[in-house]
Order: C-alpha cells, then structure tokens, then sequence
C-alpha cells in the first residue's frame, strides 16, 4: 500500500488579543424655557363665551356606552348608523354568493357546449402519405 505523505505546517501559537473599548458618543443637546409674548392689541370679545375645560367634544352620531367592571365609557355609533352598515353588509355578501352560484351553474352549463362548437369550428388533421 502505498502511503500519502502530507506535509505538515508548523502553524505559531496566537497570542491574545486585546479588544478595543470605544466610549458611546456624547452630545450637548440645547434647551431653552420657551417665552410667550401675547400682542400688545389683545382683547377678549365680550359674546363669546369660555367652555368648561374638562368637557370633550361629542361628535354627532355618537353615544358612549359604560363597560362594567373596567369604569369607562366606550363610543358606540348610533342605532341607524350600526342598521345600515348592517344591512349593506349582508346585502354585499347576498349578492356576492348569489354571483358565484350563477356562474358556476352558467359555466357547467355552457362547458359541453362550447367543447362542441370548439370540435366543430377547428381544421381536423390530416395525415399525410
């Protein structure tokens, strides 16, 4: 048998080494204490009144109902607002099942005859001699 001889590699010990620390960057971020200077012709109009300051805003269609257990109040839309959007829902979907069925009776229907007229329209091959 004959042997392979491989040659061997005198491969020199790593020494360690030392892994290098790069401190986080700094900056110095400028703050300033805004100042508010109304104009000097500033008047309140004597008709407008103020609002309470705590009162939100309630948009109209809205109602808030109160969710036990939790103490808060959740807005809901209004009966005829969650009525149609109900009932366009459901008519969608009608409409859409009802568009499927259709045409999947319609294409079984016309599959054997359009094979038919298919066999019918195309040149048959002939062979040659």
């Amino acid at each position: 048998m004959d042997e392979i001889n491989v040659p061997l590699i005198d491969v020199p010990k790593l020494s360690e080494i030392k892994t290098i620390s790069i401190p986080l960057p700094t900056a110095d971020v400028p703050s300033y204490t805004p100042m508010v200077v109304p104009p000097s012709d500033l008047q309140a109009e004597e008709e407008i009144e103020g609002e309470a300051e705590n009162s939100t805003p309630e948009s109209p269609g809205m109602r808030k109902i109160d969710i036990p257990f939790i103490d808060q109040q959740m807005p809901v839309p209004e009966t005829e607002i969650l009525v149609t959007a109900t009932t366009t829902a459901v008519v969608s979907v009608a409409a859409t099942l009802t568009a499927t069925a259709a045409f999947k009776y319609v294409v079984t229907a016309m599959k054997p005859i359009l094979k038919t007229t298919w066999k019918k329209i195309s040149p048959s091959k002939k062979k040659v001699s």
